[in-house]
């Protein structure tokens, strides 16, 4: 389950692998499906914005606010939200955005 925990935004991309995307990116090695579903939520990400560092954590900031006004909570399915979050995590990690340790 995600947890919105004091401090979540100030390195939001950190905190959505740790609680979020680690797991989830794991999953898809055995699930094709969920490649399938994530690939999907990739392309429209990069149709939709510029894919540097801040602009995807402006992203995720503004997609996280919604969700949590909607009071969404990941429960480990793989619904629109959570395929959109792993979709983000997915490129902050192919993109090296949390390879040199800064806030991101």
């Amino acid at each position: 389950m995600v947890v919105f925990e004091d401090g979540w935004a100030a390195s939001p991309l950190r905190w959505l692998m740790g609680s979020l995307g680690e797991a989830q990116l794991a999953r898809m090695d055995a699930d094709p499906g969920l490649v399938a579903a994530v690939d999907q939520h990739v392309a429209v990400l990069r149709d939709a914005i510029p894919l540097d560092r801040e602009t995807l954590v402006d992203y995720l900031l503004g997609f996280l606010d919604e969700l949590r006004h909607r009071g969404w909570v990941f429960s480990g399915e793989s619904d629109a939200p959570a395929l959109r979050l792993t979709a983000v995590c997915w490129l902050a990690r192919e993109r090296g955005f949390l390879e040199d340790g800064s806030p991101a």
